[in-house]
């Protein structure tokens, strides 16, 4: 089984890291210089919403139960999206506020990425 760290940044999505990615960002955090107060902030946050999980057999987690509760996560669906490393996950209505948000301006967007050489 492999582990990953549960937790959130900023208590609205949940964040899945593979355990390296996370020891990553404790690195970040111990190291961040003329930013520290920030990254006390942040690092206190995730400590106390997250946790350690193993991913099962069948590619399930354990989310900590007093994340899902802060952000509302129990008894709806849930979205899961690959972000910078990690798994976002979103309940119901942050999806859908991102996915509207998304959708403004979208082909100003696709344009832009094509001539950084989306394809």
């Amino acid at each position: 089984m492999k582990k990953v760290f549960i937790t959130t940044l900023d208590t609205l999505t949940a964040r899945l890291y593979p355990i390296p990615v996370w020891e990553q960002n404790e690195k970040l955090f111990e190291a961040a210089g003329d930013q520290a107060a920030e990254a006390e902030k942040v690092s206190f946050l995730a400590q106390h919403f997250g946790g350690d999980s193993e991913v099962d057999a069948q590619g399930r987690v354990l989310v900590p139960q007093e994340l899902r509760r802060e952000l509302g996560l129990e008894n709806q669906p849930v979205w899961l999206v690959h972000d910078k490393g990690a798994i976002a996950m979103y309940g119901e209505s942050i999806y859908k506020a991102k996915l509207a948000e998304a959708r403004t301006g979208n082909a100003e967007a696709v344009s832009a990425m094509k001539k950084k050489g989306l394809k």
